[in-house]
């Protein structure tokens, strides 16, 4: 009895079905995070980047209290607005100038004194001692505190007849001669500094509280032993090892502090002193004052791509150190 041998050829492996399916899911999956971001997309385009175009637009228009009903009806003015701005033989541009000057004095001394005194209170609390998250969540409170409740606090101090400041300098101390004015006139810019650096220090001595935690104890241990003292691993270990914290801190403070509106107006009100006139503070009277819409849009361009050159030299700058040190 013979047994002859099938023809018929064996049945293809079957592929299973979900292989097919893989790369469909994977593009999905690339595809989601894009998703999840579209939202916060869209809201970005809304609340920043269509006022700022409007905003450009509006720079190139002599829009002025006539116009406000209508401003796409308002004349054509190209690099009109600009011109006046930047023309500094004119009363227009040497009030600008006179308010871009006092604007980097008050954000040098600001983020100096900020950046100062965050950076001895987060290593004086480094160690620990009884009370020291007591002590931090004291240093907080500024920062923890709306900035309108803050601001209109200290005006109360710094009122001349029965502010704490003056209760403090004249009747207790009697380092002053008088009640001074600390709202108006050349003491203002000194009230202004002291209320910024009040509110800008706690975030600074939280950014490097933060920073100090990354630092080995070891390298400490090691510099004691080998003799150095307090300063010396100040100057050769934290200050070192906190530049890059120290990089993205300065740039936040000094972006925060040169277009800081609200501590400004909330201080002195609508018409800041000449010595505390603040950009911000000059182009909102520009605008919302004189109700020449045009020129104080013109001033908000000068003062953004002012931001930006120096945004984009400090981070050029800051990427050649790296480098450097690499």
């Amino acid at each position: 009895m013979t047994v002859t041998a099938s023809t018929t050829p064996p049945p293809a492996a079957e592929v299973p079905a979900t292989t097919s399916l893989r790369p469909r899911r994977r593009s999905r999956g690339a595809a989601l995070p894009y998703l999840l971001l579209l939202p916060a997309l869209l809201l970005e385009l809304l609340v920043h980047l269509v006022p700022m175009v409007i905003g450009v637009v509006m720079s190139f228009k002599e829009l002025t209290q006539f116009f406000v009903r209508d401003w796409g009806s308002a004349p054509w003015t190209g690099l009109g607005n600009y011109r006046v701005a930047v023309r500094f033989d004119a009363p227009v541009g040497q009030a600008l100038l006179h308010s871009f000057l006092i604007t980097c004095g008050f954000t040098a001394l600001s983020v100096g004194l900020s950046w100062l005194l965050g950076t001895a209170a987060a290593i004086l609390t480094q160690q620990g001692f009884r009370g020291r998250a007591l002590l931090r969540g004291v240093f907080l409170v500024p920062y923890a505190l709306p900035v309108y409740a803050a601001v209109i606090t200290w005006s109360f101090v710094f009122q001349r007849d029965n502010g704490l400041v003056n209760h403090v300098l004249h009747d207790q101390l009697r380092l002053a001669s008088g009640h001074p004015f600390w709202l108006i006139g050349g003491n203002s810019f000194a009230a202004l500094v002291t209320v910024s650096v009040w509110r800008s220090w706690p975030f600074a001595f939280l950014c490097l509280t933060a920073g100090l935690q990354n630092i080995p104890r070891e390298l400490y241990e090691a510099a004691a032993m080998d003799g150095a003292g307090t300063w010396q691993q100040v100057r050769r270990i934290t200050l070192p090892s906190l530049r890059p914290v120290n990089q993205v801190l300065v740039l936040v403070l000094f972006l925060w502090t040169f277009n800081d509106f609200n501590t400004p107006y909330v201080l002195f009100g609508k018409s800041a002193p000449a010595a505390a006139d603040v950009i911000s503070i000059h182009i909102y009277q520009s605008s919302f004052i004189t109700w020449n819409f045009g020129s104080g849009a013109a001033m908000s361009v000068l003062l953004l791509l002012f931001l930006l050159l120096v945004t984009v030299g400090y981070l050029v700058a800051t990427a050649r150190g790296r480098d450097a040190d690499a």
